[in-house]
């Protein structure tokens, strides 16, 4: 199974639980009388959205370059985190706004057994989040650590409604709205890691370099080669998980061209088959500065 296709599996199972946990957080939120739990419901219905984008990323990700895209399609990850990061903007601002507007106009007690569902939901989200947080770490996405940290913020969302509820319920008229205060601070948790994932994305769009560790790994490599004497510059892009590259190398001024082009050839092979994930990479061959 490719990469591409163990992500679309995930992101399939994601839809699939999302669709269920969405229509039994809004509907018991509706009959229990609780806006955190509809609020929570509202979340997972932009989960199965944000699922549905991390689908289409890896569908467009996966299709190898072309004409029109020599450098192929990985940014499509990308472009899929940054819709799903500001979705989960989107989302907190409309949580914030009605939570505020029910602390405003009290309302009717939220009903007891809405507290059982949350343990339910909270236990699944939780169970989710690991799985895709595994899954991204092990096909290297952003995206799908996207919808795991979308997962996360379900479970910590539905936590804050078990909290505000409890409360409600065993604190009676005084503490009415502890469900709606519950549903506020859980907004600030989903802005949090939808501009928390934004940046990440927003980095790789905008070919931000990978940490030093990586630059330090791609350098020594090329110097284990026999005759390079240096690495003059290192430019490096990210596209979904794997990289580009451009590395100038020094090497003695004084050897031939043909020596110096299977030197080029020698760090290129090196650094393709290393395991940085590196999809290309275009070798630069400089003369090496002489002591004065």
């Amino acid at each position: 199974m490719t990469r591409a296709q163990k992500g679309i599996k995930a992101t399939i199972l994601t839809i699939a639980v999302n669709m269920a946990l969405a229509f039994i957080k809004v509907f018991t939120g509706i009959i229990g009388n609780t806006y955190a739990l509809i609020a929570d419901g509202i979340e997972s219905i932009t989960d199965i959205f944000s699922s549905i984008i991390v689908f289409g990323g890896f569908k467009i990700g996966s299709k190898p370059p072309d004409a029109n895209h020599p450098w192929g399609h990985g940014k499509a990850e990308s472009l899929a985190a940054l819709f799903v990061s500001l979705i989960l903007c989107l989302v907190a601002a409309g949580i914030a706004v009605h939570s505020i507007k029910e602390i405003v106009n009290p309302h009717q007690a939220p009903a007891p057994y809405t507290l059982v569902v949350l343990v339910v939901v909270i236990i699944t989200k939780e169970l989710m989040f690991r799985f895709l947080t595994k899954k991204s770490k092990d096909l290297d996405s952003l995206a799908l650590e996207a919808s795991a940290w979308d997962s996360r913020s379900d479970s910590l969302t539905s936590l804050a409604a078990f909290i505000g509820i409890g409360t409600a319920v065993l604190g009676g008229e005084k503490y009415m709205n502890a469900d709606d205060w519950a549903a506020l601070f859980a907004s600030g948790i989903i802005l949090f890691n939808g501009v928390r994932i934004m940046r990440s994305a927003t980095d790789e769009l905008m070919d931000t370099i990978p940490g030093p560790e990586v630059i330090g790994r791609i350098r020594t490599i090329a110097k284990e080669i026999e005759g390079i004497v240096d690495v003059e510059k290192c430019l490096v892009r990210q596209s979904g998980s794997g990289l580009f590259l451009e590395i100038h190398i020094e090497v003695n001024g004084d050897i031939s061209v043909s020596r110096g082009h299977e030197m080029a050839h020698q760090v290129k092979d090196a650094l393709l088959g290393s395991d940085l994930k590196i999809i290309d990479a275009v070798v630069h061959v400089e003369p090496a500065k002489r002591a004065s």
